[in-house]
């Protein structure tokens, strides 16, 4: 028979295993550390959901949805032009998480999974088992992706262990198949947020709730007068209890740590705290922009208040992230620490169109924040040239003083070891509707070249080779398209974004 020696992570596991396994547990909690190495640094990153760049004030947004996170700014790198990798959560975070676009991770579908390449390819595995990693999520789908990097994770947190109701059954009773039992729960309780609509489903989940949201509507309604916030998929939670556990995370985790703690707001429905409530109720009205491609036929008066009842929502996350930072900086826990500062994707709210679930590729959707405080920096340093999510783990490793891996397609982040680079290529990809193991023949692409920003959309029914092409420089709000105006240049470049696509589909598919 042969043995194989126990890893410095398998046995942390071990040590913290308790007798019994307790139902739903996903990973157990650690009651031991490692030993302690102060000299390398640890890694906060904090990802908030649905977070678009354009409504920050410090980025150019007219409302001051923002004054806590432009406070932290001043002790930060700022990125200005910085991209996702695609339009909605399971593309956005798998970039962010495996350092490779869409086409490779093949984290293409709204509840999708990456390639099982990626499983051990990933933020996670870059960092080795001398660095304690921590993760949690109040969104289901990052929670799939978790599941995946499992055996890369030293402290995986439920998703229901923060939330105050979860009406989601699925990582309680099958923690080990989460995305699987989840998908066949939301076929049997339609929405996911309704009660389900087996009656197996209907005892254990009366076994496990002790109160409904009815219940909590009434519980909270002082503090959250439009509900209390949830994921949509039956889990409600306060942000306040995500920031205290966060704050515990930070001082006690073993060091060197990696922590990526992926919160919902502002995320919709936007329920915010009842002191933003109706905070901007202004005049402030956008000028209508072209309506070009898959609209749905949203009325302005309509888009301007889910506009203000987004911006009311992202003024509540500031608050709690003013709250946090003040915290991290004044116990020190920040002396040795980066604090990263991002998002998965953005919100679209123009030409018809609310939310993230389309086809289109505008800047309010694929721009995204990104600052990273590094320790001891007491000056904000400002980054102009466009920069991709793909290269937050390459210049996490660099940091940490590791190699970046091998697969990582991103770069090191200029300012933090990396160089500006003013004519880089950045892609962006929404290919929800295309076979996850096929060439990738209906979506939308996009391409950033300098100051160009070409979208193309192909293979969607009545869709014929469409192109649109925006100068971001002079036109940052992509009002005027210049593809039929701009021939030579429309020529030169749709005809470069489809050899790339081209490129893409010679490419091998992992499963």
């Amino acid at each position: 028979m042969h043995s194989r020696q126990l890893n410095r992570r398998e046995f942390l596991k071990l040590l913290a295993l308790p007798p019994l396994v307790t139902l739903g547990s996903a990973l157990p909690k650690l009651g031991v550390k490692p030993l302690e190495d102060q000299q390398r640094p640890n890694f906060l990153i904090l990802v908030f959901d649905t977070f678009s760049a354009p409504h920050m004030t410090l980025l150019g947004y007219p409302r001051n949805t923002t004054p806590n996170f432009s406070r932290f700014a001043q002790r930060a790198t700022v990125f200005h032009r910085h991209y996702s990798g695609g339009n909605f959560t399971m593309p956005g975070t798998a970039s962010l998480l495996t350092g490779v676009p869409p086409w490779a991770h093949r984290g293409l579908h709204l509840y999708g999974r990456v390639a099982e390449t990626y499983a051990d390819r990933n933020i996670f595995s870059a960092m080795g088992e001398d660095y304690f990693t921590s993760v949690y999520t109040h969104n289901p789908i990052v929670q799939g992706m978790f599941d995946q990097f499992e055996r890369h994770l030293d402290q995986f947190t439920p998703m229901g262990e923060l939330a105050i109701l979860s009406e989601a059954l699925s990582e309680r009773i099958f923690p080990n198949d989460f995305m699987l039992s989840f998908w066949g729960e939301r076929l049997l309780r339609g929405s996911g947020s309704e009660s389900p609509a087996s009656l197996f489903l209907s005892l254990i989940s009366e076994d496990f709730d002790s109160f409904t949201p009815e219940d909590l509507k009434q519980r909270y309604k002082d503090q959250f007068p439009l509900g209390l916030p949830n994921n949509t998929v039956g889990s409600f939670f306060i942000l306040e209890d995500a920031m205290a556990w966060i704050r515990e995370q930070a001082l006690n985790l073993p060091r060197p740590y990696l922590a990526y703690y992926h919160l919902f707001p502002p995320h919709e429905p936007y329920m915010t705290r009842r002191e933003f409530v109706g905070r901007f109720n202004d005049s402030w009205k956008p000028e209508p922009k072209p309506v070009l491609i898959f609209h749905q036929n949203r009325s302005e008066a309509y888009l301007n208040d889910k506009r203000r009842q987004y911006d009311e929502y992202i003024a509540y996350v500031d608050a709690e992230f003013g709250r946090l930072y003040d915290f991290l900086e004044g116990s020190g826990a920040l002396e040795n620490t980066y604090l990263i500062v991002t998002s998965d994707h953005g919100q679209l709210m123009e030409r018809k169109i609310h939310g993230h679930v389309t086809g289109t590729l505008y800047e309010p959707l694929v721009r995204i924040p990104l600052f990273i405080a590094s320790p001891g920096q007491t000056d904000r340093q400002d980054i102009y040239t466009p920069t991709s999510c793909l290269d937050v783990l390459p210049t996490v490793a660099h940091l940490a003083g590791k190699p970046a891996p091998e697969w990582c397609e991103g770069t090191i982040l200029p300012g933090l070891g990396g160089e500006p680079q003013e004519e880089r290529s950045l892609y962006v990809l929404e290919a929800k509707k295309n076979p996850r193991l096929l060439p990738i023949t209906t979506g939308s692409l996009a391409w950033r070249q300098g100051r160009y920003k070409l979208i193309s959309y192909f293979g969607y029914p009545g869709v014929t080779d469409d192109f649109e092409l925006y100068d971001l420089e002079n036109d940052p709000e992509e009002r005027e398209d210049l593809y039929t105006s701009r021939k030579g240049l429309a020529a030169e470049m749709s005809g470069a974004l489809m050899n790339k696509l081209d490129e893409i589909n010679r490419l091998p598919i992992r499963s």
